[in-house]
């Protein structure tokens, strides 16, 4: 039989990427493209969808010419992406408006207002999880008061990955993991609810939410148009795909209830699958898990590796040419320069709040006891250990519902750092292990294309065939003892500034 290929397309909140793999796992060939975000107002962030679209076309067609595969051997091909946001297509054939990515802030009033008026209460009975503003509920009602001439205009309410798979295809659908987390489907009926849409003041919309599927359901073929522009072959079957952090999840084989799964990425997530949702209101959200019969539970906020990424960009460049010297990326250098300081030593608490935090919409980040005697490496590990310490705030919520895991598999920009991944396992005090490959969300939803292709019989035999653990780092508790004490400070800090932010 002749070996068989499967597609993974991923859009993130910074990047496009196509990766290729085989059918066990391993990497064949990938492609990736950044497309520009843009912040036309306070609080916004947006991409165009059609620039969108044309970069993963480019990405897909660069990754079938250079790995040489033929397109006919490609099986399947499945798509994931950020959750939340908002992208709509017309009934004129074209995007509504630009792209709305899972950072864009502008509707942190609805939530709020939710809460207080008690729809976030009557929602949650049927939904069990918190209002976000980045959901689409809260993005559409924000369009509702402020462009309400551009809703007559909307025929399909997307999330990111399902408006590339519709581009591919042709098809509209509406695929589960994405849309049980945006405050849209009925966890108990595992549907849409009409009465639902009517909390959030949006009945009129329900018959743009296109039909529900699932991650491993075929969702269309690749047709004539894209073929001709990507390279792949016309009729090529696509499959429903999955939410990023399900993605994730299976790429590390998170297909049971022993491990806790942590994705360091634009966003930082924690969570694990379960039989069971967790109704109480102590953690942010339950979704329906791309493995029949579970549900995902999750504690997340955009308080991980983006706001590394901005400090580097923004305070580090000047270290490029010593980075270079010692042939190392700007990163891998600000980590030697952070593993030379004191671990937890120095009182330099970070909030990491650049892109919102994990606890009041209006806050915003801070550096808090600096003083002139502090080396560029403490800032820099104060940094670092703050988005972890943030990870670990949710990570104790979700500890308060479960039995203690075996280990935490990490993923997103942490996992590439050494010392990333050593602060992860002394902060928690537990084992970290990091799997055998960069591009975990596109392996998770290549995965779901092969069980589509009939190649695997589910995603934990999948995961069994194409997943592998590449380190596993054990805890110093001598040093988990000490982080404890610093987390105290930083939650102190982070009390003490709640009164400012609404005078900012």
């Amino acid at each position: 039989m002749e070996q068989r290929f499967y597609l993974g397309i991923d859009n993130g909140g910074t990047l496009t990427k196509a990766v290729l793999f085989d059918a066990a796992g391993h990497e064949v060939a990938q492609a990736s493209e950044s497309v520009p975000l843009l912040t036309p107002a306070p609080g916004f962030t947006e991409r165009d969808m059609e620039a969108l679209y044309a970069a993963n076309c480019r990405c897909i067609r660069r990754v079938a010419e250079e790995s040489g595969v033929p397109a006919a051997r490609i099986a399947g091909i499945s798509c994931t992406g950020h959750g939340k946001g908002l992208y709509l297509w017309g009934r004129d054939d074209r995007p509504v408006c630009p792209g709305i990515v899972s950072t864009d802030t502008r509707a942190w009033e609805y939530p709020r207002r939710w809460r207080e008026d008690g729809t976030a209460d009557r929602a949650f009975r049927k939904t069990y999880q918190q209002v976000l503003a980045s959901q689409q509920v809260s993005l559409l009602a924000w369009m509702k008061d402020h462009r309400p001439e551009l809703l007559d205009n909307i025929r399909w309410i997307f999330s990111v990955k399902d408006y590339i798979r519709f581009r591919l295809t042709g098809e509209a659908y509406a695929e589960l993991t994405d849309f049980s987390g945006a405050n849209l489907v009925n966890l108990d009926a595992c549907g849409y609810d009409r009465e639902l849409l009517a909390l959030f003041g949006l009945e009129e919309l329900f018959d743009r939410l296109p039909p529900l599927r699932r991650s491993c359901d075929r969702c269309g073929r690749v047709t004539a148009e894209t073929a001709r522009l990507t390279g792949l072959k016309e009729g090529t079957p696509v499959a429903g795909g999955m939410f990023d952090i399900d993605a994730c999840a299976v790429a590390m084989d998170v297909t049971d209830e022993k491990n806790l799964c942590v994705i360091a990425g634009t966003w930082g997530i924690n969570e694990y699958d379960a039989r069971e949702r967790v109704k109480n209101g102590s953690v942010l959200m339950n979704s329906i898990f791309c493995l029949p019969g579970y549900y995902l539970v999750e504690e997340s906020s955009p308080t991980s590796a983006g706001n590394h990424e901005w400090f580097t960009r923004m305070f580090l460049q000047e270290l490029r040419e010593e980075a270079a010297a010692a042939g190392l990326s700007v990163y891998q250098y600000a980590d030697r320069l952070a593993a030379e300081a004191p671990d937890g030593g120095e009182r330099i608490v970070f909030l990491p709040y650049l892109f919102g935090s994990n606890f009041n919409p209006r806050a915003r980040a801070a550096l808090v006891g600096m003083d002139s005697s502090h080396t560029k490496g403490q800032i820099i590990r104060a940094v670092l250990e703050g988005i972890v310490f943030c990870h670990m705030d949710h990570i104790d919520r979700l500890l308060a519902n479960r039995p203690r895991p075996d280990a935490i598999r990490l993923a997103g920009g942490a996992a590439k750092s050494p010392l990333w991944v050593r602060l992860f396992a002394d902060v928690t005090g537990l084992p970290v292990e990091v799997i055998d490959t960069a591009e975990l969300g596109a392996l998770g939803c290549a995965m779901a294309a092969a069980v589509m292709a009939g190649d695997y019989p589910d995603l934990r035999a999948a995961a069994g065939g194409m997943v592998r653990v590449r380190e596993r780092v054990e805890p110093d508790l001598e040093k988990t003892a000490a982080y404890r004490e610093k987390r105290r400070a930083y939650r102190k800090v982070a009390q003490a500034l709640e009164p400012v932010w609404g005078c900012l």
